[in-house]
């Protein structure tokens, strides 16, 4: 480990070097990346010298503990060695922690697609549920929520609603959320009280540009309609709305929220990129899935991750056996305490497979 704190040590002062260089700020995108390297680094470095510091202050204290005659120093030193220890043993965890790589996604912003699944009616109310508690949760987070498309639900709701989250580890933080949310309620149009389950997708996509994903124009059909919906000044009376097919995969994408065609384009395009981005990272994990035990940060839409139970006020996240009993509140957005054990279980799964 203190190799790799070394070597993490020598790239932060290489980087500090480069970011003060005369011409640094002439190249923006590197000067970005630079500066975003130093602020990861910085705290790796910070927390690696106060290790040094209390490896130092060990050392000394077993040096009195061999060389001392004097009972009562001997004592104090013995003392000190057990607290020290203590702190060693918590600052070696802390440390290992910051090590783990960092996902290059995380800082990256998010296309969240949430999707009516099964029953009926209750799905896409549910769906608009969900869409709300992210609302609210962005709000919470510094995080900015735009819409890009919607499909409105015959009983309120939505069949479909797309939208992006942009703001600083965007997907770092809801990159957990993508999978099957599952509801137990009794619905509003249940006469004789009957509690339903139904179900909604979340995925949770992160937003690539087209370095990342270079996609040939000649594989892709451009459809233009007529918006239709909220908002509609224009509705039925320009084709500002646009459908993009990516005919090697079938991806579908539609945008209308925008009153720009222009517009419209660039965001259904940047959402077709984020698809076909994640179905290149899915095969990717599949390829590992046998490494990994657990379904914790996988973004698989299929797998079942979390269940709110209105009746008894629980939410139950399924992946890592947590449940409140505050269901109010987390339709509220208040769901960073999933978030956070979520992340500390991925990241205790990542310590114990050693990467780190």
């Amino acid at each position: 480990m203190l190799d790799k704190l070394e070597a993490i040590k020598n790239r932060f002062e290489e980087v500090s070097d480069l970011i003060v260089l005369p011409d640094a700020m002439k190249d923006m995108k590197k000067f970005s990346m630079l500066s975003k390297e130093y602020k990861d680094l910085e705290k790796v470095v910070i927390a690696y010298r106060e290790y040094q510091k209390l490896l130092s202050d060990i050392d000394s204290a077993k040096e009195v503990l061999a060389t001392e005659k004097d009972e009562d120093f001997r004592e104090l030193a013995k003392v000190e060695l057990e607290e020290l220890g203590l702190k060693h043993e918590k600052m070696e965890i802390d440390l290992k922690e910051l090590m783990i790589p960092k996902d290059p996604n995380d800082s990256k912003n998010v296309i969240l697609e949430i999707r009516a699944g099964t029953g009926g009616d209750e799905a896409s109310i549910f769906a608009g549920d969900l869409f709300r508690m992210y609302q609210r949760y962005c709000e919470k987070n510094s995080l900015k929520l735009s819409l890009i498309d919607i499909s409105a639900g015959s009983s309120g709701g939505y069949k479909e609603i797309i939208a992006n989250v942009t703001g600083e580890d965007a997907y770092g933080k809801l990159k957990y959320e993508s999978g099957v949310h599952r509801v137990q309620r009794v619905p509003a149009t249940e006469a004789q009280g009957r509690i339903h389950t139904s179900a909604a997708t979340v995925a949770a996509l992160p937003e690539v540009d087209d370095v990342e994903v270079n996609i040939n124009m000649n594989d892709v059909r451009k459809d233009l309609f007529c918006s239709s919906g909220a908002g509609g000044q224009s509705v039925n009376t320009t084709y500002s709305a646009v459908r993009l097919t990516h005919i090697p995969t079938g991806i579908v994408v539609q945008c209308q929220d925008e009153r720009s065609q222009i517009k419209n384009f660039d965001r259904a395009l940047g959402v077709l990129r984020s698809r076909i981005y994640e179905m290149e990272l899915q095969k990717h994990n599949d390829e590992i899935a046998g490494q990994r035990r657990s379904l914790i940060g996988s973004g698989d839409r299929s797998d079942k991750i979390r269940t709110y139970n209105y009746p008894q006020s629980r939410v139950t996240d399924h992946r890592i056996s947590f449940t409140v009993y505050n269901l109010p509140t987390v339709m509220d957005g208040e769901i960073s305490e999933f978030i956070d054990n979520l992340r500390i279980a991925d990241n205790a799964e990542k310590m114990k497979d050693g990467n780190f």
